[in-house]
Protein backbone atom coordinates (compact mmCIF):
# COMPACT_ATOMS: atom_id res chain seq x y z
CA UNK A 1 0.00 0.00 0.00
CA UNK A 2 1.56 3.53 -1.09
CA UNK A 3 1.03 6.80 0.55
CA UNK A 4 0.27 8.66 -2.17
CA UNK A 5 -3.15 6.11 -2.96
CA UNK A 6 -3.20 6.75 1.12
CA UNK A 7 -3.28 10.50 0.45
CA UNK A 8 -5.38 10.04 -2.57
CA UNK A 9 -7.77 8.05 -0.34
CA UNK A 10 -8.14 10.48 2.69
CA UNK A 11 -9.20 13.15 -0.02
CA UNK A 12 -11.85 11.65 -1.45
CA UNK A 13 -13.31 10.74 2.05
CA UNK A 14 -13.01 14.39 3.16
CA UNK A 15 -14.32 15.90 -0.13
CA UNK A 16 -17.12 12.88 -0.22
CA UNK A 17 -16.60 13.34 -4.24
CA UNK A 18 -14.49 12.10 -6.37
CA UNK A 19 -14.41 15.01 -9.04
CA UNK A 20 -13.73 17.49 -6.35
CA UNK A 21 -10.84 15.39 -5.01
CA UNK A 22 -9.74 14.78 -8.44
CA UNK A 23 -9.84 18.50 -8.84
CA UNK A 24 -7.58 19.11 -5.17
CA UNK A 25 -4.71 16.59 -6.01
CA UNK A 26 -4.43 17.54 -9.71
CA UNK A 27 -4.89 13.68 -11.36
CA UNK A 28 -8.16 12.77 -13.92
CA UNK A 29 -10.81 11.73 -12.51
CA UNK A 30 -10.31 8.23 -14.10
CA UNK A 31 -7.11 7.91 -12.69
CA UNK A 32 -8.40 8.56 -9.08
CA UNK A 33 -10.88 6.06 -9.83
CA UNK A 34 -8.63 3.39 -11.10
CA UNK A 35 -6.12 4.34 -8.12
CA UNK A 36 -9.29 3.85 -5.31
CA UNK A 37 -10.35 0.74 -7.09
CA UNK A 38 -6.87 -0.99 -7.01
CA UNK A 39 -6.43 -0.15 -3.08
CA UNK A 40 -9.71 -2.15 -2.67
CA UNK A 41 -8.77 -4.90 -4.74
CA UNK A 42 -5.81 -5.48 -2.55
CA UNK A 43 -7.36 -4.72 0.43
CA UNK A 44 -10.34 -7.29 -0.28
CA UNK A 45 -12.90 -4.85 0.65
CA UNK A 46 -15.60 -2.18 -0.56
CA UNK A 47 -14.50 0.90 0.65
CA UNK A 48 -17.01 3.37 -0.84
CA UNK A 49 -20.93 3.87 -1.15
CA UNK A 50 -21.65 5.93 -4.15
CA UNK A 51 -24.20 7.79 -4.08
CA UNK A 52 -25.75 11.00 -6.50
CA UNK A 53 -24.27 13.49 -5.34
CA UNK A 54 -22.00 12.09 -2.62
CA UNK A 55 -19.96 8.64 -1.61
CA UNK A 56 -19.69 7.67 1.91
CA UNK A 57 -17.35 5.06 3.57
CA UNK A 58 -18.07 1.43 4.54
CA UNK A 59 -17.33 -0.13 7.98
CA UNK A 60 -13.79 -0.70 6.66
CA UNK A 61 -13.79 2.62 4.89
CA UNK A 62 -13.92 4.17 8.23
CA UNK A 63 -11.06 2.03 9.94
CA UNK A 64 -8.60 2.60 7.46
CA UNK A 65 -9.84 6.63 7.37
CA UNK A 66 -8.86 6.31 10.94
CA UNK A 67 -5.19 4.49 10.72
CA UNK A 68 -4.54 6.17 7.45
CA UNK A 69 -4.47 9.64 9.37
CA UNK A 70 -2.42 7.98 12.21
CA UNK A 71 0.03 6.91 9.36
CA UNK A 72 0.51 9.70 7.71
CA UNK A 73 0.51 12.25 10.82
CA UNK A 74 3.52 9.75 12.08
CA UNK A 75 5.16 10.07 8.21
CA UNK A 76 4.70 14.02 8.23
CA UNK A 77 6.09 13.95 12.18
CA UNK A 78 9.52 11.87 11.38
CA UNK A 79 10.19 14.39 8.29
CA UNK A 80 9.84 17.26 10.21
CA UNK A 81 11.99 15.44 13.02
CA UNK A 82 14.74 14.29 10.84
CA UNK A 83 14.69 18.31 9.20
CA UNK A 84 14.97 19.71 12.72
CA UNK A 85 18.32 17.64 13.05
CA UNK A 86 20.22 20.37 11.29
CA UNK A 87 20.50 23.99 12.82
CA UNK A 88 19.36 25.55 15.90
CA UNK A 89 16.65 23.44 17.86
CA UNK A 90 13.22 23.21 15.99
CA UNK A 91 10.57 21.31 15.27
CA UNK A 92 7.43 20.67 16.80
CA UNK A 93 6.78 18.91 19.86
CA UNK A 94 3.26 17.30 20.44
CA UNK A 95 1.81 17.21 23.95
CA UNK A 96 -1.38 15.59 25.48
CA UNK A 97 -3.17 16.69 28.01
CA UNK A 98 -6.33 15.89 30.13
CA UNK A 99 -8.19 18.46 32.40
CA UNK A 100 -6.26 18.97 35.08
CA UNK A 101 -4.32 21.15 37.10
CA UNK A 102 -1.43 19.98 35.32
CA UNK A 103 -2.51 22.03 32.30
CA UNK A 104 -2.12 25.23 34.30
CA UNK A 105 1.53 25.40 34.07
CA UNK A 106 1.42 25.37 30.94
CA UNK A 107 1.43 28.88 29.66
CA UNK A 108 3.90 30.10 31.29
CA UNK A 109 6.47 27.35 30.81
CA UNK A 110 6.14 27.61 27.13
CA UNK A 111 6.42 31.30 27.08
CA UNK A 112 9.88 31.04 28.66
CA UNK A 113 10.40 28.20 26.40
CA UNK A 114 9.37 29.39 23.30
CA UNK A 115 11.57 32.92 23.82
CA UNK A 116 14.49 30.43 24.21
CA UNK A 117 13.47 28.34 21.57
CA UNK A 118 11.61 30.50 18.74
CA UNK A 119 11.96 27.99 16.25
CA UNK A 120 10.00 25.31 17.80
CA UNK A 121 5.73 24.88 17.74
CA UNK A 122 3.28 23.05 19.43
CA UNK A 123 0.67 20.74 19.19
CA UNK A 124 -1.63 19.99 21.68
CA UNK A 125 -4.04 17.27 21.82
CA UNK A 126 -7.23 16.63 24.89
CA UNK A 127 -8.03 13.58 25.63
CA UNK A 128 -8.42 11.49 28.95
CA UNK A 129 -5.27 9.43 30.22
CA UNK A 130 -5.84 5.87 28.04
CA UNK A 131 -6.12 7.82 25.18
CA UNK A 132 -3.08 9.55 25.56
CA UNK A 133 -0.90 6.49 26.39
CA UNK A 134 -2.54 5.34 22.97
CA UNK A 135 -1.37 7.99 20.83
CA UNK A 136 2.16 7.88 22.33
CA UNK A 137 2.40 4.29 21.63
CA UNK A 138 1.73 5.12 18.71
CA UNK A 139 4.33 7.69 17.88
CA UNK A 140 1.65 10.17 17.24
CA UNK A 141 2.29 12.04 20.75
CA UNK A 142 5.62 13.22 22.47
CA UNK A 143 4.61 13.82 26.10
CA UNK A 144 1.63 12.94 28.19
CA UNK A 145 0.39 15.29 31.06
CA UNK A 146 -1.92 12.78 32.37
CA UNK A 147 -3.97 12.78 35.67
CA UNK A 148 -3.93 10.03 38.22
CA UNK A 149 -4.27 7.75 39.28
CA UNK A 150 -2.80 6.07 35.86
CA UNK A 151 -0.90 2.86 35.23
CA UNK A 152 2.68 4.44 33.72
CA UNK A 153 4.99 1.37 34.18
CA UNK A 154 6.10 1.19 30.70
CA UNK A 155 6.82 5.25 30.40
CA UNK A 156 9.55 7.57 32.04
CA UNK A 157 7.31 9.28 34.19
CA UNK A 158 8.10 12.80 35.77
CA UNK A 159 5.19 13.36 38.88
CA UNK A 160 4.35 17.38 39.23
CA UNK A 161 3.79 19.00 42.05
CA UNK A 162 0.37 20.94 41.35
CA UNK A 163 -2.47 19.10 42.74
CA UNK A 164 -6.30 19.28 41.95
CA UNK A 165 -9.42 18.64 44.28
CA UNK A 166 -12.31 16.12 43.81
CA UNK A 167 -15.74 17.76 43.57
CA UNK A 168 -19.47 17.41 42.52
CA UNK A 169 -21.00 19.31 39.51
CA UNK A 170 -23.94 20.24 40.70
CA UNK A 171 -27.00 22.30 39.16
CA UNK A 172 -26.97 25.74 40.79
CA UNK A 173 -30.77 25.16 42.24
CA UNK A 174 -30.20 21.94 43.35
CA UNK A 175 -30.43 20.50 47.26
CA UNK A 176 -26.29 19.65 47.16
CA UNK A 177 -25.31 23.28 45.64
CA UNK A 178 -26.34 24.43 49.00
CA UNK A 179 -24.01 22.57 50.73
CA UNK A 180 -20.29 23.76 51.67
CA UNK A 181 -19.22 20.73 50.73
CA UNK A 182 -20.82 17.00 50.13
CA UNK A 183 -19.85 13.66 51.58
CA UNK A 184 -20.34 9.90 49.75
CA UNK A 185 -24.03 9.88 51.75
CA UNK A 186 -25.23 12.35 49.45
CA UNK A 187 -24.64 10.87 46.95
CA UNK A 188 -26.18 7.93 47.35
CA UNK A 189 -30.21 8.84 46.07
CA UNK A 190 -28.63 11.36 43.20
CA UNK A 191 -28.32 10.52 39.60
CA UNK A 192 -24.71 10.58 39.09
CA UNK A 193 -21.94 11.19 36.21
CA UNK A 194 -18.89 8.84 36.80
CA UNK A 195 -15.33 9.61 34.97
CA UNK A 196 -15.24 6.66 32.50
CA UNK A 197 -11.53 6.11 33.59
CA UNK A 198 -11.58 2.48 35.80
CA UNK A 199 -8.47 3.54 38.01
CA UNK A 200 -10.47 6.73 38.99
CA UNK A 201 -13.96 4.79 39.67
CA UNK A 202 -11.61 2.55 41.65
CA UNK A 203 -9.99 5.21 43.88
CA UNK A 204 -13.34 6.72 44.61
CA UNK A 205 -15.16 3.47 45.55
CA UNK A 206 -11.20 2.65 48.21
CA UNK A 207 -11.55 6.59 49.22
CA UNK A 208 -15.30 6.03 50.39
CA UNK A 209 -15.55 2.44 51.48
CA UNK A 210 -18.36 2.36 49.15
CA UNK A 211 -19.30 -0.33 46.40
CA UNK A 212 -20.56 1.45 43.22
CA UNK A 213 -23.77 -0.54 43.38
CA UNK A 214 -24.69 1.45 46.47
CA UNK A 215 -24.89 4.47 44.13
CA UNK A 216 -27.43 5.60 41.20
CA UNK A 217 -25.19 5.83 37.99
CA UNK A 218 -26.64 7.64 35.43
CA UNK A 219 -23.79 7.48 33.03
CA UNK A 220 -20.03 8.08 32.77
CA UNK A 221 -18.00 10.91 31.10
CA UNK A 222 -14.74 11.01 28.94
CA UNK A 223 -14.31 14.83 29.48
CA UNK A 224 -16.48 16.75 31.77
CA UNK A 225 -17.37 19.21 28.92
CA UNK A 226 -20.78 16.81 27.86
CA UNK A 227 -21.72 16.19 31.32
CA UNK A 228 -21.82 19.74 32.18
CA UNK A 229 -24.44 20.35 29.55
CA UNK A 230 -26.45 17.17 31.49
CA UNK A 231 -25.93 18.72 34.69
CA UNK A 232 -26.87 22.24 33.68
CA UNK A 233 -29.92 20.72 32.92
CA UNK A 234 -31.02 19.06 35.71
CA UNK A 235 -30.22 15.33 34.37
CA UNK A 236 -28.18 14.66 36.69
CA UNK A 237 -24.97 15.54 39.39
CA UNK A 238 -20.95 14.66 38.22
CA UNK A 239 -17.90 13.97 39.99
CA UNK A 240 -14.84 16.11 38.72
CA UNK A 241 -11.96 17.49 39.00
CA UNK A 242 -12.36 21.19 39.96
CA UNK A 243 -9.72 22.64 37.63
CA UNK A 244 -12.17 21.03 34.45
CA UNK A 245 -14.66 22.18 35.89
CA UNK A 246 -13.59 25.62 36.10
CA UNK A 247 -13.36 25.61 32.23
CA UNK A 248 -16.54 25.60 31.66
CA UNK A 249 -18.12 29.36 32.74
CA UNK A 250 -21.97 28.19 32.91
CA UNK A 251 -24.41 29.85 35.56
CA UNK A 252 -26.73 27.30 35.95
CA UNK A 253 -23.81 24.94 37.59
CA UNK A 254 -21.24 24.81 40.53
CA UNK A 255 -18.53 22.71 42.06
CA UNK A 256 -18.87 21.85 45.33
CA UNK A 257 -15.73 19.71 47.10
CA UNK A 258 -16.08 16.13 48.50
CA UNK A 259 -15.81 15.86 51.99
CA UNK A 260 -13.32 14.55 53.61
CA UNK A 261 -11.54 16.29 50.87
CA UNK A 262 -9.55 14.57 48.14
CA UNK A 263 -6.63 15.65 46.05
CA UNK A 264 -4.88 14.23 43.05
CA UNK A 265 -1.89 14.64 41.01
CA UNK A 266 -0.18 14.57 37.41
CA UNK A 267 2.18 13.39 35.73
CA UNK A 268 4.21 13.96 32.72
CA UNK A 269 5.13 10.87 30.65
CA UNK A 270 7.28 10.02 27.61
CA UNK A 271 7.73 6.61 25.91
CA UNK A 272 10.47 4.30 27.42
CA UNK A 273 13.73 4.48 25.22
CA UNK A 274 11.86 6.22 22.82
CA UNK A 275 15.05 8.42 20.30
CA UNK A 276 13.28 12.38 20.88
CA UNK A 277 13.99 15.07 18.75
CA UNK A 278 16.64 17.36 20.42
CA UNK A 279 13.68 20.21 21.28
CA UNK A 280 11.29 17.39 22.79
CA UNK A 281 15.07 16.47 24.83
CA UNK A 282 14.89 20.53 25.94
CA UNK A 283 11.67 20.19 26.98
CA UNK A 284 11.67 17.61 29.40
CA UNK A 285 14.49 18.83 30.54
CA UNK A 286 13.72 22.72 31.25
CA UNK A 287 10.01 21.23 32.29
CA UNK A 288 11.62 19.19 35.37
CA UNK A 289 13.64 22.29 36.28
CA UNK A 290 10.37 23.85 36.25
CA UNK A 291 8.19 22.28 37.84
CA UNK A 292 10.82 21.60 41.33
CA UNK A 293 11.70 18.16 40.08
CA UNK A 294 15.23 18.15 39.79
Amino acid sequence: MELRVLKYFLTVAQEENISHAAELLHVTQPTLSRQLAELEDELGVKLFLCGNRHITLTEPGILLRRRAEEVLTLIDKIEHEIRAQDGPIGGTISIGTAESAATEILPSFLRAFSQKYPRVSYELFTGNADIIKERIDKGLLDIGLLTEPVEVSRYACLRLQEKDRWGILAPTDSPLAQKSAVTMEDLKDVPLMLPRRREVQENLSKWFGLNQEALKIFGVYNLIGNATQLVAHGLCYALALECSVSRYEIASVCFRPLSPEQYTTSVLVRKRHQPSNEAVKRFIHEITMFSGNS
